[in-house]
């Protein structure tokens, strides 16, 4: 069983900036596809990243050129670093994780991994 854990959620202003972290002792992770995804409740869940083996990412138009996903290996913990924060990106951040050779690792793709973390609120005001 994977467990992940993140943190470095929080309030800021609009504007400001926080960093997530997705923490994990599974050394094999860094063989997983990985990702985030938000969910303000009563409302879908929107994937917005996900982070190739190589390191490739790619994003969700509603956060693409603010917010950057970086999978440290080293350190079996996955960031993502969010500016220029707005009001519509409050919501619970989930990072997800799994075992996916043969599947690209897209945002889309990251709703239905197996791991999954409690999340962590942002809250963003104006």
């Amino acid at each position: 069983q994977v467990k992940l854990e993140e943190s470095g959620g929080g309030s800021v202003q609009s504007g400001g900036s926080l960093r997530l972290s997705c923490a994990t002792s599974e050394y094999s992770i860094n063989n997983y596809c990985m990702g985030w995804f938000r969910q303000v409740p009563s409302f879908a869940r929107e994937p917005i990243a996900a982070i190739e083996l190589d390191g490739s990412a790619t994003y969700s138009d509603s956060v693409k050129g603010r917010f950057t996903i970086i999978r440290d290996k080293a350190a079996n913990t996955l960031y993502l670093e969010m500016t220029d924060l707005r009001p519509d990106d409050t919501a619970i951040y989930t990072c997800a994780a799994d075992y996916r050779p043969t599947v690209r690792c897209l945002p889309e793709a990251v709703e239905s991994l197996g791991y999954r973390g409690r999340g962590t609120q942002v809250t963003v005001s104006s």
